[in-house]
C-alpha cells in the first residue's frame, strides 16, 4: 500500500507523548516520522510526562483540575527528581496544596484521572488554530482527555476530526464506577457519532463499536498497531548456560505471573536439575499484588529474578527502550502475558509486536482472543488459554526439549506489522475522507 505526499497541517492530541517505554506514547510518537515522510506538518498539543520534542511544534500542557494534575505532577517530578526523599517532600507538598479541591473533584467529578487535561488541551489548541487552522484534528488515547478535546474543538471550529482508539472503552464487568461507565459510553458514542473516521486496534474491538453504533458504518476501521525495527542491528541467538524466560511490561492484578508460576512450578518439580537450569526474568515497573504473592510464595526464588524497570545508560547513552529490546533479543523465550479481564478479547499487547521483531520463540497466555492467537501461530509461536496451567506446562516442556537440543533458534520471519504500514492506512483512510468532504462540498 502507498500513499502520496500531501502537504497539509495536523493537530494532535495526546496525553502521553515521547515518553521512553511507555505504550500510550509509541503509539503516537513512532508516527511521526512517517506522516512528515507523507507530507505531513505535525502540531502536538501533549502532556507533560515526556520530553519535550525540540524538532516539532510541540506544546506541553498541565491537567486543568487537581485531580489530573497531581498525576501529571507525580510522573513529571519522578522523572526529573532521582532523590526519592526530595521526591516525596515535592509530592507532599504538592499534594497538601491540591488536598481540598482535590477530594471536591473526586466526589463530584469521579470520571477518568486525566480527563480535566481535555481543558488545557483545548484553550492551547484554541489559540494554535485562531493562527494558523490545520486540515484536521487528530485525537489519539489511551487517554480520554484528547478524545474529549477532539470533539470540542471539531465542534467548535468546525475541522474534520480523526480519533484513534487504544482500548476499548466499554466491555462487560468493566471494575469502574457507575458515573465513569456512563461518561465512557457517552464519550464512544460521541466519537462514533461526530469523528470523520475513527479506528481501533483490533477487528473485534471496531466490530463490537459498530455493532453498538451503527451510525459509525464506513467511518469505523481497525489497523494493527504494529511497531517498526529498532535503529540497531538484531545479534543472532547463543544458547547459554541457562534455559531464561522473559516477560517484559507491565503487571496488574488481571495480567499477573500467578497462573504461570503456578505451571513453572510443576514443570520444575517433574527434574530437579531444571532448578539449576532454569531461569524467569521479569523487567518493568511496579508489581502487582498478585504476582507479588506468587513471587513470595515460590518454592524456588532462585528461579526468579526482577530486574525492575530498564532506565536510560547515562554512559553509553542508549535510551531505556533500546536495552530492554536488546535483552528481549537475547532470552531463550518471551513470555507474553494477555490477561484475564473481559476486554482483553478486544486488545493486542502492544509488547508483542516489540516481540515479533526479536525473531524469539513467544509463548502466549491468551485469554479469549481468537485474533491474537492467530497471530502468534501466524509466526510458529505457542498460544495458550491463559489460565490453564496444563496446557502452560506442556508448552514449557516442549520450549525445554528444544532448548535441550539447541532448537530455539531464530525463527527468520521479518514481521509485517509494522508502525509504517500502519500510518499508511490511516493516511488512506485520511485522503479518502477529504476527498469525499471536497466532493460534497463541490456538488452543493
Amino acid at each position: 500500500m502507498t500513499s502520496e505526499p500531501t502537504q497539509q497541517r495536523w493537530l494532535i492530541l495526546s496525553h502521553a507523548f515521547n515518553m521512553d517505554g511507555r505504550a500510550a506514547s509509541q503509539t503516537i510518537t513512532d508516527k511521526i516520522p512517517h506522516l512528515i515522510e507523507l507530507g505531513v506538518t505535525p502540531i502536538i498539543v501533549s502532556g507533560i510526562l515526556g520530553k519535550k520534542d525540540t524538532q516539532l511544534e510541540h506544546h506541553q500542557v498541565l491537567s486543568a483540575l487537581p485531580v489530573g494534575l497531581r498525576f501529571d505532577l507525580r510522573h513529571f517530578l519522578r522523572n526529573r527528581i532521582r532523590n526519592r526523599a526530595v521526591y516525596r517532600l515535592a509530592m507532599l507538598l504538592a499534594t497538601t496544596a491540591l488536598i481540598p479541591f482535590y477530594l471536591i473533584e473526586k466526589i463530584c467529578i469521579p470520571i477518568e484521572t486525566t480527563w480535566s487535561w481535555s481543558i488545557s488541551a483545548f484553550l492551547v489548541a484554541r489559540r494554535i488554530i485562531a493562527k494558523q487552522p490545520p486540515a484536521l484534528i487528530y485525537s489519539t488515547g489511551g487517554a480520554y482527555a484528547a478524545h474529549l478535546a477532539g470533539y470540542w474543538l471539531s465542534k467548535r471550529y468546525g475541522i474534520p476530526w480523526i480519533a484513534e482508539i487504544h482500548d476499548p472503552m466499554i466491555y462487560e464487568s468493566q471494575p469502574i464506577s457507575a458515573t465513569r461507565k456512563k461518561f465512557a459510553a457517552w464519550l464512544e458514542k460521541t466519537i462514533c457519532t461526530h469523528a470523520d473516521t475513527v479506528w481501533w486496534f483490533t477487528d473485534m474491538a471496531m466490530q463490537r463499536a459498530k455493532a453498538r453504533h451503527p451510525q459509525l458504518a464506513e467511518r469505523g476501521h481497525y489497523v494493527i498497531a504494529g511497531v517498526d525495527a529498532p535503529d540497531f542491528k538484531k545479534s543472532p541467538y547463543t544458547r547459554q548456560e541457562h534455559f531464561v524466560i522473559g516477560h517484559f511490561g507491565s503487571l496488574s492484578v488481571t495480567r499477573n505471573v500467578g497462573d504461570f508460576l503456578t505451571a513453572l512450578d510443576i514443570f520444575l518439580n517433574r527434574d530437579p536439575k531444571r532448578l539449576t537450569q532454569v531461569r524467569f526474568h521479569l523487567y518493568g515497573g511496579s508489581m502487582d499484588a498478585v504476582s507479588e504473592n506468587a513471587i513470595g510464595n515460590f518454592p524456588y526464588p532462585e528461579v526468579i529474578q526482577n530486574f525492575g524497570r530498564i532506565e536510560n545508560d547515562p554512559v553509553t547513552g542508549e535510551s531505556g527502550r533500546i536495552r530492554v529490546l536488546k535483552r528481549m533479543n537475547a532470552v531463550d523465550c518471551l513470555l507474553l502475558l494477555h490477561g484475564t479481564d473481559p476486554f482483553c478479547e478486544e486488545y493486542i499487547p502492544s509488547k508483542y509486536f516489540e516481540y515479533l521483531w526479536t525473531q524469539r520463540p513467544v509463548l502466549g497466555l491468551i485469554h479469549n482472543n481468537p485474533q491474537l492467537t492467530g497471530m502468534l501461530h501466524e509466526f510458529n509461536h505457542r498460544a495458550t488459554d491463559a489460565q490453564d496451567t496444563t496446557q502452560i506446562t506442556q508448552a514449557l516442556e516442549e520450549l525445554y526439549a528444544h532448548w535441550q537440543a539447541d532448537a530455539l533458534k531464530d525463527n527468520g520471519i521479518a514481521s509485517p506489522y509494522t508502525t509504517l504500514r500502519a500510518v499508511q492506512k490511516i493516511h488512506t483512510w485520511v485522503m479518502q475522507m477529504q476527498a469525499l468532504k471536497h466532493m460534497a462540498g463541490t456538488n452543493r
